[in-house]
């Protein structure tokens, strides 16, 4: 089935958060249906067809959980058209009434600084069991929402029997979403048995040391990289020295372009017809594999993870509080 010996994982983190669009978040975001024009996850899905290859589409039902039905037809047209639909998870957008609702307090909000086990394993089991009622498969992989994760999560992971992390990401941890990760784009194993697949990416000026920026595999270049990115070449020419192994990372809006307000909007075909050579040339140097096709080549022996992970490594605590200084009597009350 595969011959090639190098794989690529094409990650979209499908989300519609309230910030990216002024309304219709789900049809704008995800669809990519706009006045103008269409460019959202069916044309991605269009494309990987045309060269053999699926997509593994992360979608989020917590930024959209007032949507919960316009977010599950994205899910079900993306199971019935063979997509790998898998878990993300941004709950630092669910209501308070969702909170409320199940007995937890509003906060911490962001799922790195989750202190609670319990927290974090009910957020990806509630989601995972509504993402399963409709796809009627198991999940087998999950991302946190801006690769905001802690022990916790991997340890939730476990709980859900989710085998697969893609949260490992330097570019993450120099942001401060993170408590920890390798510094590897191999896959590697944590020490509950959770298997992590890391974000591809790569250092910039490794010499700066702590203070060196990462940047990550990604379609289109965005202006948020500080540099032009060092896998330049490989949107353009086949080079013999790209990763054997490689995560790309899209999201359902990555194929449209961004108005003064910070919108989502549709302009022009010509990020969808620069997605389709970029997929043309990588088909050629990969065999492009699904999270089920990642397992089974694990299985078999044809991807290895080698090196395990202590998992107290990424556990995060609260910084304490600092100590009130006491107040000084005046001269009088002395």
């Amino acid at each position: 089935m595969f011959g090639k010996n190098r794989y690529l994982l094409l990650t979209v983190d499908t989300e519609a958060l309230p910030k990216r669009a002024a309304k219709e978040h789900v049809k704008r975001l995800m669809w990519g249906e706009h006045a103008e024009g269409t460019a959202g996850i069916r044309e991605m899905a269009a494309i990987g067809d045309e060269f053999g290859a699926k997509h593994i589409y992360f979608v989020d039902l917590c930024g959209a959980y007032t949507h919960l039905d316009e977010v599950s037809e994205v899910i079900r047209w993306l199971d019935e058209a063979g997509q790998d639909v898998q878990l993300h998870t941004h709950p630092e957008y669910l209501p308070k009434c969702f909170w409320e609702e199940h007995g937890y307090a509003i906060r911490p909000r962001l799922m790195n600084l989750y202190v609670d086990g319990d927290r974090a394993t009910f957020v990806i089991q509630h989601f995972s069991d509504l993402l399963s009622a409709i796809t009627h498969k198991p999940v087998l992989a999950h991302r946190a929402g801006s690769f905001r994760w802690n022990a916790h999560t991997i340890h939730a992971l476990h709980a859900a029997n989710i085998p697969l992390s893609f949260n490992n990401s330097m570019r993450a941890l120099h942001l401060g979403q993170c408590v920890y990760s390798v510094k590897t784009n191999q896959p590697f194993t944590w020490s509950n048995g959770i298997i992590e697949v890391p974000m591809t990416e790569k250092s910039i000026f490794p010499m700066l040391g702590k203070d060196q920026w990462w940047s990550r595999l990604t379609y289109p270049e965005s202006d948020y990289f500080h540099f032009s990115p060092w896998w330049g070449p490989l949107l353009f020419n086949t080079v013999s020295d790209s990763p054997d192994f490689a995560v790309l990372l899209l999201h359902s809006w990555s194929l449209l372009y961004w108005d003064e307000n910070g919108h989502g909007e549709y302009r022009d075909d010509a990020r969808v017809e620069g997605y389709r050579q970029f997929i043309r040339r990588l088909s050629k140097d990969y065999d492009i594999i699904t999270t089920a096709d990642f397992l089974d080549l694990h299985a078999r022996g044809m991807i290895t993870t080698p090196d395990q992970v202590d998992l107290a490594l990424a556990e995060w605590q609260p910084p304490p509080k600092k100590k009130k200084k006491p107040k000084h009597k005046a001269k009088n009350e002395r």
